[in-house]
């Protein structure tokens, strides 16, 4: 007797595997559909999303805008149908924005619709496809129906890059001669710390070569071996003087053919002279965060670069050039200190800077501020005979001035009785400028500035950017200046303090005379009526807050961004042109003997203080001119005017997709 169960029952079995077998075989098939209606829907989604990217950037990129015209959906629209996707018809539709991109909470990019603006398309598409198998099956459950349809959409936004604006501030046009190329040489070198001797050929050749910035940058990143980072990086680094200018040597001959030429035997001795000192660049070049590398192809004077390399290095060092130039009858030693560098270019988006003109997106530029002072050793001024006789002419009346007010005995006359008789008499002894003169001339220049407050793109061709200028202002004292107490650290630089001139010194002398013999007389007592000083202290030029538009068309005044700059001057009248003015506003004043200075003496000190600016601007005023000028203007600073270079580029590239 056999004993059989049957749970293990063998054609049971068989219905069991069957059964599984019929399941699995609905599962996969369910799996299929699945993967079959994903992928389609998948392909289509990807194929709607297409259309959107290119739709967006076809009315990015042609400038579509939805205001009058509204062309940016006319743009969109021709996209979708050349792309397969008729616009009207059944089941689709296309919607298209403009507006403007800003950052949520978590810093990423929103497009906020805005229809005045165009910063930014977005276009979206929709498509209404049949839903997929697997939710028909789905509705054998009590999902949709077996012919419910699906609405599938993409969307795309597209902008253009920002817009980009330049500004270049430089000194005005210059030819170098042999005069000039030696101020330069003993001036640069000065500020150096070193000795340059450059020809005036090598000046000339640097200021009629231009650098593209662009280029500049992109060799300096190899010179310096920075392989990774942008232009932030290269701008930011300490660099030495010296290989900044090796680095413009190998951008301007990058083949090494050209050793021999003048220009590049001036770089070799300008690289010479810069020694170890080490600066930053970005304190020279500004360039706004996330600008792209096609906004640096801006030119500048090679002049320029090195004029600026050269004033941030002593910026650093801190020392003080010292040059003595001997202009025949007078022998003058100037001293230059560099305050704070020139800003020579600033690039980036005009949008940004408009919105807070001085704030970190600014778009500034200015020349350097510098302190200079002149000595001026003048031994003939006491020889100007107008001067001399019109001072003598003064005695009497400033005598019987003097004694009134200091109670001085020096009202007796040569001719009285007394001393006719050979008793001694006092007499006044009124001497012009006594003693080895030298007058010092102390100029702070403070920086010309510029920067943008607005701008405007209609089209790439009808634009305008906004700049306020500022130009440069002087103060300027004269008298006897202590060399040793204006220059410091140029961090916190000394007060400068005058002290007036001594030009009158009034004494007295005892005299003799009997009867028709000659006068004899004692020496000279030297300052017993105390005596005549002049000085000033006055602030010359600057005009603040000049609103310039440039603007186009033409198109040759505000040109894009890789182009040369165009160059609008801003002067000022009658600054340093003449000094005569300056000096017609000098103080003078009567110092008794004890040195404090006495009052009420108006008419008669006028008298002399007209005499002795008519003498001062006869000698002094030509030299002090042509010195001023040529130092400040080998400094990239003219007191009468200021060039400011602009560019803008309202469209600065291709339209990229941002969201």
């Amino acid at each position: 007797m056999s004993c059989h169960s049957p749970l293990i029952d063998p054609a049971r079995q068989r219905g069991a595997i069957g059964l599984m077998a019929a399941l699995t075989l609905g599962m996969a098939l369910v799996f299929i559909l699945v993967v079959v209606d994903s992928g389609r829907l998948y392909l289509e989604r990807r194929h709607l999303q297409q259309i959107a990217d290119v739709a967006a950037l076809e009315a990015a990129t042609r400038g579509g805008n939805c205001g009058a015209g509204a062309t940016a959906n006319a743009y969109a629209q021709a996209s979708v149908v050349r792309n397969g996707f008729p616009i009207p018809s059944a089941g689709r539709a296309l919607a298209v924005a403009c507006g403007t991109l800003n950052l949520d909470a978590s810093n990423l990019r929103v497009f906020a619709v805005n229809a005045a603006s165009t910063d930014a398309i977005r276009v979206v598409v929709s498509h209404t496809v049949p839903q997929s198998f697997a939710g028909a099956i789905g509705g054998l459950f009590g999902g949709a129906g077996r012919n419910a349809t699906i609405n599938l959409s993409a969307t795309a936004v597209a902008a253009l890059p920002p817009p980009l604006a330049s500004l270049t501030i430089r000194s005005t046009t210059l030819s170098v001669d042999t005069g000039r190329s030696a101020v330069l040489n003993a001036l640069f070198g000065g500020l150096l710390g070193g000795n340059l001797t450059l020809s005036a050929a090598s000046w000339n050749g640097l200021v009629n070569t231009n650098i593209n910035l662009l280029g500049y940058l992109d060799r300096l990143k190899v010179d310096i071996g920075l392989s990774a980072g942008g232009y932030e990086q290269v701008l930011g680094n300490t660099i030495a003087v010296s290989q900044l200018v090796q680095t413009a040597i190998n951008v301007l001959d990058p083949n090494g053919t050209l050793s021999a030429t003048a220009t590049i035997l001036g770089l070799q001795a300008i690289k010479t002279a810069a020694g170890a000192t080490q600066v930053v660049l970005g304190n020279l070049l500004k360039v706004q965060a996330g600008t792209q590398a096609t906004a640096l192809a801006v030119d500048l004077r090679a002049f320029d670069l090195i004029q600026g390399f050269v004033q941030l290095a002593n910026k650093q060092n801190g020392l003080v050039a010292n040059q003595t130039i001997d202009l025949g009858v007078a022998q003058v030693i100037a001293r230059v200190q560099v305050l704070d560098p020139p800003q020579l270019s600033a690039i980036g988006n005009p949008r940004l800077a408009a919105a807070n003109p001085l704030g970190p997106n600014r778009i500034y530029v200015k020349t350097a501020q510098v302190r200079t002072l002149l000595s001026v050793n003048l031994p003939l001024l006491d020889t100007i005979l107008s001067l001399v006789n019109g001072v003598a002419d003064l005695a009497g009346p400033l005598t019987n001035t003097l004694n009134a007010l200091l109670s001085l005995n020096l009202v007796g006359v040569i001719d009285s009785l007394t001393c006719a008789l050979g008793a001694p008499c006092q007499t006044p002894s009124i001497e012009v400028l006594p003693g080895p003169i030298r007058l010092d001339v102390a100029l702070d220049v403070a920086a010309a500035s510029s920067y943008v407050t607005a701008f405007s793109c209609l089209t790439p061709t009808s634009k305008t950017l906004t700049t306020n200028t500022t130009t440069a202002v002087a103060n300027l004292k004269i008298g006897q200046i202590d060399a040793a107490a204006v220059f410091g650290s140029n961090i916190a630089p000394p007060t400068v303090v005058v002290q007036p001139l001594r030009v009158v010194d009034i004494g007295v002398k005892t005299c003799r005379r009997f009867l028709v013999l000659p006068v004899s007389c004692d020496p000279r007592i030297p300052s017993v009526g105390g005596g005549l000083r002049i000085s000033a202290d006055t602030t010359i030029g600057q005009n603040p807050n000049m609103p310039h538009v440039y603007s186009a068309p033409p198109a040759t005044t505000l040109p894009e961004i890789n182009l040369p700059p165009f160059y609008y001057s801003f002067t000022t009248s009658n600054i340093v042109s003449s000094l005569g003015n300056t000096l017609g506003n000098i103080t003078l004043d009567m110092y008794g003997p004890t040195g404090s200075v006495v009052g009420g003496l108006g008419a008669i000190l006028n008298s002399v203080k007209v005499l002795l600016v008519d003498a001062i601007n006869t000698v002094f005023s030509p030299l002090l001119d042509t010195l001023i000028n040529t130092l400040l203007m080998a400094l990239g600073i003219n007191l009468n005017q200021v060039d400011v270079g602009a560019n803008l580029s309202c469209q600065s590239g291709r339209a990229t997709l941002v969201i």
